[in-house]
């Protein structure tokens, strides 16, 4: 498996997943430590995404007409 595929598969949403964390965390009444954490939290998940979506996905071996051929039949 390559980085592009373990990119697309694990860390472009566990980077997602931070960010909703961070918000849950700054939103909920319960623990003053996680609250206090939040932005923190939210900014990491943000710097995470920035960075795992400037990596592009892998390509499939077919481009071009062939690809479309293919799709086609």
């Amino acid at each position: 498996m390559s980085f592009r595929a373990i990119n697309e598969k694990y860390l472009f949403p566990a980077s997602q997943i931070l960010m909703v964390l961070g918000i849950v965390a700054l939103c909920q009444p319960w623990s003053l430590n996680l609250h206090s954490y939040g932005v923190t939290i939210i900014l990491a998940g943000l710097i995470g995404f920035n960075i795992t979506s400037k990596i592009a996905p892998e390509q499939s071996e077919e481009t071009g007409a062939a690809a479309h051929e293919g799709a086609r039949q």
